[in-house]
C-alpha cells in the first residue's frame, strides 16, 4: 500500500501552551466510546471532573464546554488528561488532531488540518510537494478505479494549473474550468476543453458580500468569524490564495470518487479561496479561522456543497464574474 504525505508530515509539533487559538477553544470534543468508558471508571479528582463534564446525547459522548473552553483545557494552555495520565490517555479526537487520513483502499493520503495555527505555518510554506512510502497491506478498493483514475489524473492537472498562474483570481477561474470538463468526463460526456474566452462572455456580475451573506447564514462557531464576514470586499487576492487552494485540492478533490460529484467540491474550493482573500486583516490567520469554522463542522460543508448548485450568490456567472472582474 501506497503513502502519500506532505513532506513537512512528520516534522509538525503541537504548540501546546504556545497555541495563539487552542483546539481546546470553542470546540465540543467528541470522546470516543471506549475512551469515554475508561474515562468513568477512573478514580480520585481526575475521574470525578470527567464523569461531570462528559455528556451522551443520540450514542455519542462530549466534553461540556465551561467558558467556551474544554473543561480539561488548564490555564498554561495544557491539557489536564495528558498531563496527568500522558498522551495515550487522550481520546482519539485530541490524540490525532489536526492529523487527516484519507483510506482509498490501495492507497492513504495523509494531511494535516488548516484550523491547527501550527499546520497552518506549515500549509503555507509548502512548495516541496508529496513524498510517497509503500507499507505491507492495504484494503480492496470499494470505488469505481475508472473514476479514480480520472480523479487523479484531473487532480495533477489542477495542482499544475495552480503552480503555473501568477494571478489567484486566474488560476481559480481556470481551476472553475477545469472542474466542470472533470465532471463531464466522469459523467461520461464530452470532456472537451472549455477556453477562458467562453467563461468571460458567461461571466455575470457578482457581489462578494452576497457570498459571504451565504457563509453568515451557516453555523458559526466564534464571534470573530461573524465580525470579519461584515468586512467582505472585493480587493485584489493576495498570493496566499494559491498554497490554500493547493491545500483544498489535495484535501476534497479524490473525496468526489465517494459521490462523483467533483465540481461541487471545486466550486467549494473557489468560493473560500475567494471569500478568505476578500476579508480584511491577515490572509493566513483567516484561512485558519475559515477551517475552524467551516471544515471541523460537516453540517456547514454540507450546505456549502448544496448551496454551489442552489444558492443565487453562488452561481457558477457570478462567481466567474467576481473572479475575472466583470
Amino acid at each position: 500500500m501506497v503513502i502519500r504525505k506532505p513532506h513537512y508530515y512528520d516534522s509538525f509539533r503541537c504548540a501546546a501552551g504556545a497555541c495563539p487559538d487552542s483546539c481546546c477553544h470553542q470546540w465540543e470534543v467528541q470522546v470516543d466510546a471506549d475512551t469515554a468508558e475508561r474515562y468513568r471508571s477512573l478514580s480520585g479528582p481526575l475521574g470525578d471532573d470527567l464523569r461531570e463534564v462528559l455528556r451522551t446525547e443520540d450514542g455519542e459522548t462530549f466534553m461540556t464546554l465551561r467558558e467556551g473552553k474544554c473543561p480539561m483545557w488548564r490555564s498554561d494552555g495544557l491539557c489536564r488528561i495528558q498531563a496527568e495520565l500522558g498522551e495515550t490517555a487522550l481520546c482519539r479526537v485530541c490524540r490525532e488532531f489536526p492529523r487527516l487520513r484519507h483510506d482509498y483502499g490501495g492507497f492513504q493520503e495523509l494531511m494535516l488540518e488548516m484550523s491547527c495555527p501550527e499546520a497552518a505555518k506549515w500549509i503555507f510554506m509548502d512548495e516541496v510537494g508529496w513524498v510517497e512510502t509503500e507499507i505491507p497491506g492495504g484494503s480492496e478498493a470499494e470505488y469505481d478505479r475508472e473514476a479514480m483514475a480520472l480523479l487523479l489524473a484531473s487532480r495533477e492537472e489542477a495542482m499544475a494549473l495552480l503552480d503555473g498562474e501568477a494571478l489567484p483570481e486566474e488560476a481559480l477561474a481556470k481551476l472553475l474550468l477545469l472542474g466542470v470538463r472533470a465532471q463531464n468526463a466522469l459523467d461520461g460526456g464530452d470532456a472537451g476543453e472549455i477556453r477562458m474566452e467562453e467563461a468571460r462572455a458567461a461571466a455575470e456580475p457578482g457581489d462578494i458580500r452576497e457570498v459571504a451573506g451565504f457563509f453568515r447564514e451557516l453555523e458559526i462557531l466564534t464571534p470573530r468569524w461573524r465580525a470579519l464576514l461584515d468586512t467582505a470586499a472585493c480587493r485584489p487576492l493576495p498570493p496566499e490564495v494559491i498554497p490554500m487552494a493547493r491545500y483544498l485540492v489535495r484535501r476534497y478533490w479524490l473525496q468526489a470518487v465517494s459521490d462523483l460529484d467533483l465540481y461541487g467540491r471545486v466550486k467549494f474550493i473557489a468560493l473560500s479561496a475567494l471569500l478568505v482573500g476578500s476579508l480584511a486583516g491577515d490572509f493566513r490567520s483567516n484561512a485558519q479561522l475559515w477551517s475552524k469554522e467551516i471544515e471541523n463542522d460537516p453540517e456547514n460543508l454540507d450546505a456549502i456543497l448544496d448551496g454551489a448548485y442552489r444558492s443565487d450568490a453562488l452561481t457558477d456567472s457570478k462567481l466567474l464574474g467576481l473572479l475575472l472582474g466583470k
